[in-house]
């Protein structure tokens, strides 16, 4: 019989220098209630080094807010645009870096492995997805941002995943990160 999590809260971050989405859900014995969901607009700022900071900042705020037990993460997907790919590799690290200071364990997951999670298919739209979040945590509207939605699905992901190493990469501290990354990190 699987062990039934009594209490849990997980942060769901889509990361992104123009729009980062975040997703907070908390797993009350069977149940999955969304505590909150939003994005993080950095369009206007055209600093990158300010955007990263501003990502920091915003998880650190989401973590101080709602404590939670892990954070789950989008992983990067292979693109043709090396500047973008760059970039949000920074997104992404600074996301990870801010949980990594809370000692909050980091896992990652494909965009494939989030949707095929949420619709039971890997190559669903963003619409299917934010569909069927809006079932499955009775929302009462869809959000209006794909990144929230987005957000939010990685967060469901890990849950149904149940976190397990063998399918998210779970990190616990810089160096267990650095280990599993040394081409990532100069």
């Amino acid at each position: 019989m699987p062990e039934i999590i009594r209490e849990k809260i997980i942060l769901g971050i889509d990361p992104g220098t123009t729009i980062m989405g975040y997703g907070i859900i908390r797993v009350d014995g069977t149940r999955i209630i969304m505590l909150d969901f939003g994005v993080l607009k950095l369009n206007k700022f055209d600093d990158h080094p300010l955007r990263l900071k501003l990502i920091f900042d915003k998880t650190l705020s989401l973590i101080e807010q709602y404590k939670p037990d892990e954070l789950a993460i989008e992983a990067q997907f292979f693109g043709k645009n090396v500047q973008s790919m760059l970039k949000l590799g920074r997104a992404q690290g600074v996301a990870i870096a801010a949980a990594l200071s809370r000692t909050i364990p980091i896992f990652e997951y494909s965009p494939r492995k989030i949707k095929q999670s949420i619709t039971g298919k890997g190559a669903a739209s963003k619409e299917q997805v934010a569909a069927m979040l809006q079932r499955l945590l009775l929302l009462k509207e869809a959000p209006e941002s794909f990144d929230a939605t987005d957000a939010l699905a990685v967060a469901v992901c890990h849950h149904f995943q149940k976190g397990t190493v063998e399918t998210g990469k779970k990190f616990t501290g810089w160096k267990s990160f650095l280990t599993a990354n040394p081409g990532r990190v100069k």
